[in-house]
């Protein structure tokens, strides 16, 4: 009997990995996507989506593995496997609500989130080839019923007599409002900002992300019984010790770390320089791109350069470019081996005309007559010893000073957390770089309730 229940599992092993080499045999669906050279002039999507027979293809990829690593790689759990086996079989509304089980924003993880190094990372199929292109498949899923005009709310419990506070109406807060709604809480979400979604419309740019699926998601949240205020900035027009006075049992913060941050080398206070969170806030949320249709410019550089080598960087130098910038750079004081930013905006960008400096580092901003950025000093760099992230650290070459010609300088090389909660909040314990000091993965401040 053993032995026959032993040989049961040769063979049911034997079959998976058959199953596996036949599907390493068809490749990797492309998505269709705009051409370089015309979407370097338009802030339409890059990518457009894969059409139906398309994205069946790519489902049928899957292997239905026993054990899916690619949940695990999952933040919010989502039955993968189980919705691309749906699109497979041409069931593609039944798809998108087995993504809504667990994910209210499937439209949006399907585009931003990095795939790459979450679920499809452990797809079995990227051990000897190509991953299943797991967030193209949810984006296809989520857009059909969206466009359909199909979208079904779910069952919602009745009240259970509790009221959540939810500040910010960015990723974090929205998806935590979808799910307490679910579970029968009274969710109002207060957003400081005067459209919703947080750093999904603020920061990420249209080509990236269209306002409209944000709005489109914000929209389903609503329908599921979520409220939403705007212009409602907590530690200013209330705190949140009036929140719990208001009757809220619980404040959930997800305020996210919008608060800019600069280098410190001199001349950093030359016109022409911006935060990238001020260059493209008033790109996306105020629409300086459709200037004057909207009367909220930003300067169009014609040599535009671009610090850092995260995924705002890169938003930031293809907006520059899309403003008609001639010159679009990237200064990064590594290799692109150690960039942070997705592998496709990476790839995006050079298709663009993106210019990369890399090993480069700036140490000094320099300015013309009427106090405008015209250059910037910067040091090559060579990559030493691996740092506390890591990655190599970079180390400066003596006598290698160089100056690049600019007139416009985005500054993306992180950010802070806005101190406004805490200094209104007694009781709220925050590190040393100002952020809330949580207990454990529950995410509970020292303040009870929040």
């Amino acid at each position: 009997m053993l032995k026959n229940r032993r040989m049961n599992y040769i063979g049911a092993d034997a079959m998976e990995t058959e199953k596996k080499e036949k599907k390493e045999k068809v490749p990797r669906q492309k998505m269709p996507e705009q051409k370089p050279s015309e979407r370097i002039r338009n802030f339409g999507e890059v990518p457009v989506g894969y059409p139906a027979e398309t994205a069946i293809t790519e489902a049928k990829r899957c292997i239905q593995c026993k054990k899916p690593g690619c949940i695990s790689g999952c933040p919010v759990d989502v039955d993968i496997p189980g919705f691309i086996k749906l699109i497979a079989e041409g069931q593609f509304i039944e798809a998108a609500l087995k993504l809504k089980e667990t994910n209210s924003l499937p439209a949006v993880c399907g585009r931003v989130c990095p795939q790459e190094d979450q679920c499809e990372k452990l797809c079995i199929l990227g051990k000897k080839g190509e991953p299943v292109a797991i967030g193209r498949l949810e984006r296809f899923a989520a857009d059909l019923e969206r466009e359909s005009g199909h979208i079904s709310i779910p069952e919602i419990p009745s009240p259970n007599g509790k009221k959540v506070a939810v500040v910010g109406a960015g990723p974090s807060g929205l998806t935590i409002a979808g799910d307490l709604v679910k579970l029968g809480y009274e969710v109002t979400i207060f957003e400081a900002l005067h459209q919703a979604g947080g750093v999904l419309v603020y920061g990420i740019p249209e080509f990236r992300l269209p306002k409209k699926i944000v709005q489109a998601e914000v929209d389903y949240l609503r329908k599921m019984g979520v409220k939403i205020v705007l212009n409602a900035v907590i530690g200013r027009i209330k705190t949140v010790d009036e929140l719990f006075a208001d009757g809220f049992d619980a404040v959930y913060l997800g305020v996210g770390a919008g608060a800019p941050v600069f280098m410190g080398i001199p001349g950093e206070n030359l016109s022409g320089i911006y935060s990238a969170n001020e260059y493209l806030t008033r790109s996306n949320l105020m629409k300086a791109y459709l200037f004057p249709e909207y009367d909220t410019p930003i300067a169009r550089g014609r040599n535009v350069a671009v610090i850092g080598g995260g995924n705002v960087a890169m938003d930031s130098v293809r907006t520059a470019l899309r403003l008609g910038a001639e010159n679009a750079y990237i200064i990064y004081r590594r290799t692109e081996v150690e960039m942070p930013a997705r592998i496709e905006e990476v790839h995006h960008a050079k298709e663009e005309g993106v210019q990369f400096k890399l090993l480069t580092n700036p140490i000094e901003y320099i300015g013309d007559e009427n106090g405008w950025v015209k250059g910037i000093k910067c040091l090559q760099m060579e990559l030493g010893e691996p740092d506390e992230s890591g990655r190599r650290r970079p180390v400066p070459i003596k006598g290698s000073e160089f100056v690049i010609d600019v007139d416009t300088v985005v500054v993306a090389v992180g950010t802070m957390a806005n101190p406004i909660i805490p200094i209104t909040t007694p009781g709220l314990e925050t590190n040393k770089w100002g952020y809330i000091v949580t207990k454990d993965e529950k995410g509970e401040t020292t303040r009870q309730g929040v």
